[in-house]
């Protein structure tokens, strides 16, 4: 699983991870009982505080998708499947109503918006990484 932490995103750093988790166990790439990295091994893979990636843990553990494996480390949790993919698509809905509800406020009429959605959509098709994709390096050119 690889993450994508961008600092200017407005989102907070952890966020961003519990976020990346919760679609990485949405999509398959984290199954029940797989083990996740280590708050050291996280943080230095990411260049981040380990408080950040602690915190991050912290949360996935309270919103019941990952575990702590006395021992072990900390896995995701059996059933975490389904409640992350419920979650994925609440937050997804959450934001697309955020900017339908700006567009619609800014004057757009809803075959406009449509005809966006379409467009960008795309546009986009087979060009955004998912968290089950490494990163791009950017190339020449």
């Amino acid at each position: 699983m690889f993450f994508s932490i961008d600092p200017s995103d407005g989102v907070a750093i952890y966020d961003q991870i519990v976020r990346q988790v919760k679609f990485a166990i949405a999509e398959g790439t984290l199954r029940p009982g797989q083990l996740l990295p280590s708050v050291r091994q996280l943080s230095q893979q990411l260049a981040i505080n380990p408080n950040t990636i602690a915190r991050a843990y912290q949360q996935l553990q309270s919103d019941g998708v990952i575990e702590t494996w006395r021992g072990r480390g900390l896995a995701v949790c059996a059933g975490a499947t389904e409640r992350c993919q419920e979650l994925r698509r609440a937050l997804i809905t959450e934001r697309l109503r955020f900017v339908l509800a700006e567009a619609l406020h800014g004057g757009l009429q809803a075959g406009e918006i449509r005809a966006m959605v379409d467009r960008e959509l795309g546009s986009l098709a087979g060009r955004v990484a998912t968290v089950a994709s490494p990163p791009q390096v950017a190339g020449p050119g």
